[in-house]
């Protein structure tokens, strides 16, 4: 009886331990998180004046959604060029970060200093430095004039679109590239090398050791940075949405209340892109088990 007592005491303290530690999340995403959600629900759905004796609140229903998808001449096309950009970046940023990781995970002198370098755009990662660097330090591939311009303004529009729009924006699509590069350099370092020694034995290329090894040990993660990738993009501040939403966030007509109605939208937006890159993966991990 009294070991049954030490157990329940000991599962008792446990979990008061365990709630402990997770108490400060709890407050903080109850604070910081689920209350500013709910407010700006609430701010979307109704017109926001502030008065002397604080703010009314006077309900609009779906007048500023409304607004924001049938009357703004400029929101819908800014969140289809944000999509776009999102769409488009994710498959680069991916590749480059598995190939960059690749190499960074390769013995040779002086590694530690290059994958400080791959790193240093999220550190430094601010309006002024990135401005910088897009208007006076970048090569223009899409310049009239220019070889590559030429051949991919003649392939058809499906194809010439996006790869116009990644070349337009190369430089900003690699600078969200650091985090990916380092989840999949710890992906990476934790294949057994014992696998590629074994893969030697049998004479496999690197090539097959690739896609036949490396590949499928770190395929979990491709989707985490998929995600990771969706979502820092979408919360660039220099993309066309958010400005949108900053420029109306102070609109005296409508103020706070079309740009939480935008947010919403454009969340809605991220979270179909979300669910598309997670069906994506879906489906290529059933045609791999195949």
């Amino acid at each position: 009886m009294s070991a049954k007592k030490h157990k329940s005491k000991l599962k008792r303290k446990n979990s008061i331990a365990g709630a402990a530690f997770v108490s400060p999340w709890i407050v903080g995403f109850l604070v910081f998180t689920l209350y500013p959600l709910i407010n700006g629900v609430v701010m979307s759905l109704n017109n926001v004046t502030i008065k002397p004796e604080g703010i009314i609140y006077t309900w609009a229903g779906d007048e500023f959604y409304d607004y924001a998808l049938n009357v703004s001449t400029t929101f819908k096309l800014d969140l289809g060029s944000t999509a776009m950009m999102i769409g488009c970046s994710t498959p680069v940023v991916l590749v480059f970060s598995l190939i960059i990781a690749v190499l960074l995970n390769q013995h040779f002198p002086g590694r530690s200093f290059f994958r400080t370098v791959f790193f240093m755009p999220v550190i430094i990662m601010s309006g002024p430095v990135i401005s910088s660097l897009l208007t006076g330090h970048t090569v223009d591939f899409t310049d009239e004039g220019s070889q590559i311009y030429i051949f991919l303004s003649g392939l058809p529009s499906v194809f010439s679109k996006p790869c116009l729009f990644v070349l337009d924006n190369l430089v900003l699509i690699l600078w969200f590239s650091g985090v990916q590069i380092l989840i999949f350099l710890a992906g990476l370092q934790k294949i057994s090398p014992s696998l590629y020694e074994a893969a030697d034995i049998d004479g496999a290329s690197s090539w097959e050791k690739f896609w036949k090894i490396t590949l499928p040990h770190i395929a979990p993660l491709a989707l985490v940075c998929a995600v990771y990738t969706v979502v820092d993009i979408s919360n660039y501040s220099g993309n066309a949405v958010n400005n949108d939403i900053a420029d109306n966030l102070f609109n005296t007509s409508m103020m706070y209340s079309l740009s939480a109605a935008m947010s919403w939208i454009y969340f809605g937006v991220v979270l179909l892109i979300l669910l598309a890159v997670y069906l994506v993966f879906m489906l290529l991990g059933r045609k791999g088990k195949s």
